[in-house]
């Protein structure tokens, strides 16, 4: 994490959190707005709020050089909303703040990365958005008469004059906590978060960015503010949840104001020039009692005490959610302990010791403690679980800047974004969709308009991104509706680079189309930005297994490619079925499981090459011996004495023989330990491992890897 200035350091994480949230709203708007090539009113003050905003909070953690770029963009910003409708080709600008997002975005992640930080010198797009500035006044010229500059805007709201009916509006003097330092950048991000509640009318003083003497001047008389809301306490609570904000006054008149901070008011006023020359300093008719926070109770009059009454019962009948910003790690941590709950509740009530006994009593309150147990992971679980919509939207960008290099005409469609993955999953998700999508728009769709046309397809091509959940997982499909895989390609491919382990005929259409996921693989024969290197898709399908998925491909040459991503809605607890084999305990996830039964020798079927099948309602079935694949000495080898499970995954199924079922268990997924990683362990079909009641230790079966690699 960067070095800030001291004390604060513990808003770092809010500062990245806010910024990264801010720069993805920005980035939404641009994509929303560039195929009109217009910007409406309520976008340009919107993006202006959020430049504006983020040179703030940049300039109170004290990165100048984000401060800057910021305040550059907000001043061609400013230029914009002064006469949008003299802009009549707005690409250039799309391009430009495009590239600062892409700076901002970079440069947190340095901050946010471990190490020493030196900030970026943004020289060369400082220039470049100077530029665009200028173009904008430029095509303004001979209009109303325009700032150079943003900061000398007090608001992006027109001036108020006073109500004839002063109700709802409020004057508030705020102090902060002693040696807070920049108080004029503490007050002016306040400003921001209360103009979302509330019409500000006035604030003392006016100039809060550029004055260097506005922190002395708050912290001589404070941040004097005058707003009009429909809700006045949900302002007041803003003010009283804002960061070392220690106490405000609420005015009944402006007689209330001292001499001195009155001439500062009028100072202010002078200063500001002609942008404020319509702003009213108004003061409303008593409405309201002094209220100094963090002081003794005595000190409140009783209009006072009816006040704090009445805002108390507005905010609690007022249904509002709240809403607060947790630490990931303070999640993981709490996920851990629950895992170990669930562990240590099944270490009691399966204690071998208790074998025999009858506890009515015991059992009783066994009972009752899986059922809270239970209702603390899904609670637990709940926490963690977020939606795909942000990995899904932020593909936007991804199309858009591939449509421009490209010269492609592509339409990207996403569905299911609401469906809702375990977070960690959702962060190991966004450079597996980044580069599916970026292979839909490289390989998928075509290069040429005339052959769509001529195949009966729509000029523009479509990409898809949909999510589902079932059975306990996540399906995520990117598809496309291109040319789809040429198989005599990719198999001539890689015969030429070695990638065959068996004679070129033997390989099933499915298997061919598969190989693109295989390392090294790549038919472009010229290296591009996008492809060409021969890593990618190897690289996706590893990142997705550390999930816990699967990656699979389906095309039809012609018509399009499909990418099918499974991935688990979590990765640490799950229900499994415990099996048995000798003196080894398997676990097999349930969502895998189709059913358990018992066989008869006779029933068995030999294919000719020896390998063991039986025949299920009329469709045969593979079976995989269990004892045999993991090399375990073990007396049941006869099929009459064991048990047999239908498995299925990725359309693929097979029957697994074991000596005997133990039975359903909630159990946490604990990793394999790193110096085991050498032994391609998950390659062999297990996924981890987990501690039964007795302390002895299970192996957690990877079904997909286990048929995959089982005949």
């Amino acid at each position: 994490m960067a070095k800030v200035e001291s004390g604060m350091e513990a808003m770092i994480d809010m500062y990245i959190f806010e910024t990264n949230t801010l720069l993805e709203q920005l980035d939404e708007i641009l994509l929303r707005t560039e195929t009109a090539n217009v910007f409406t009113d309520e976008d340009i003050n919107e993006i202006f709020r959020i430049m504006h905003t983020v040179k703030g909070s940049s300039a109170m953690m004290g990165f100048e050089n984000l401060q800057l770029l910021a305040h550059k963009g907000e001043d061609m910003f400013f230029m914009i909303r002064e006469n949008p409708g003299k802009i009549k080709d707005t690409r250039f600008i799309y391009d430009l703040v495009f590239r600062m997002s892409d700076l901002f975005k970079a440069e947190v992640e340095l901050i946010q990365s471990g190490g020493e930080y030196n900030p970026t010198d943004f020289s060369s797009a400082l220039t470049e958005l100077e530029k665009g500035a200028e173009m904008i006044k430029s095509a303004n010229s001979g209009s109303a008469h325009i700032v150079a500059s943003s900061q000398a805007l007090p608001s992006n709201k027109p001036a108020f004059a006073p109500p004839s009916n002063s109700e709802n509006v409020i004057s508030v003097r705020i102090f902060f906590q002693e040696g807070c330092k920049m108080e004029h950048l503490r007050s002016f991000l306040l400003l921001n978060k209360i103009r979302e509640e509330a019409q500000v009318i006035d604030f003392i003083p006016h100039d809060l960015e550029e004055d260097p003497d506005a922190a002395s001047k708050i912290i001589d008389n404070g941040f004097v503010l005058t707003f009009k809301a429909e809700d006045n306490q949900a302002v007041m609570k803003i003010i009283e949840n804002a960061v070392n904000v220690e106490s405000y006054e609420v005015f009944e008149n402006s007689d209330d104001l001292s001499p001195e901070f009155q001439e500062i008011a009028a100072a202010s006023e002078g200063a500001a020039g002609e942008v404020l020359e319509e702003t009213v300093s108004y003061v409303p008719e008593p409405i309201a009692v002094p209220i100094k926070t963090q002081e003794a109770s005595s000190g409140f009059t009783p209009q006072a005490e009816a006040a704090q009454q009445m805002q108390g019962q507005q905010l609690n009948s007022s249904g509002k959610q709240s809403i607060i910003s947790v630490n990931l790690s303070k999640l993981d941590q709490l996920h851990d302990i629950v895992g170990e709950i669930i562990t240590t509740e099944t270490m009691v009530i399966a204690n071998p010791e208790l074998e025999g006994l009858k506890l009515e009593s015991f059992l009783k309150s066994a009972r009752e403690l899986k059922k809270l147990t239970d209702e603390l992971q899904d609670t637990v679980m709940s926490i963690r679980m977020v939606p795909l919509a942000g990995p899904f939207q932020k593909m936007n960008r991804i199309v858009r800047d591939m449509k421009v290099k490209l010269g492609k005409d592509v339409e990207l469609k996403i569905e299911g974004e609401t469906t809702e993955v375990d977070k960690s999953i959702v962060d190991n998700l966004n450079d597996p969709l980044m580069h599916l999508v970026r292979n839909c728009m490289d390989h998928g769709i075509e290069n040429n308009v005339q052959d769509r046309i001529e195949a009966g397809k729509n000029a523009r091509g479509v990409i898809t991104l949909n999510a589902s959940s079932s059975s306990g997982e996540v399906i995520i499909t990117v598809s496309d509706d291109g040319g789809g895989i040429d198989t005599e390609k990719v198999l001539r491919k890689c015969e030429e680079n070695g990638l065959l382990y068996k004679p070129a005929n033997e390989y099933t259409e499915r298997e061919i189309q598969n190989m693109i996921l295989l390392p090294g693989f790549s038919t472009n024969e010229v290296v591009t930005e996008y492809s060409g290197r021969g890593v990618g898709m190897d690289v996706v399908r590893q990142n997705i297994e550390k999930c816990g998925g699967s990656l699979t491909v389906e095309s039809r040459q012609g018509e399009g490619t499909m990418f099918v991503i499974k991935i688990p809605l979590t990765l640490a607890i799950i229900e499994g079925m415990e099996v048995e084999v000798d003196d080894t305990i398997f676990t097999i996830p349930i969502s895998a499981i189709k059913e358990s039964f018992k066989v008869k020798s006779s029933d068995i079927i030999h294919d000719t090459q020896h390998g063991e099948m039986i025949m299920i309602r009329g469709v045969c079935y593979p079976i995989l011996r269990l004892h045999e694949k993991f090399s375990i000495a073990t007396e049941i080898t006869d099929f009459e004495d064991g048990i047999l499970i239908l498995v299925e995954t990725d359309k693929k199924n097979v029957c697994i023989f074991a000596d005997r079922l133990i039975g359903e268990q909630q159990v946490v997924v604990k990793p394999f330990p790193a110096y085991l990683n050498r032994y391609n362990i998950k390659g062999a079909g297990l996924s981890g491992c987990t501690i039964m009641g007795d302390g002895s230790i299970a192996l957690i079966i990877d079904v997909a890897n286990l048929i995959e690699g089982g005949f």
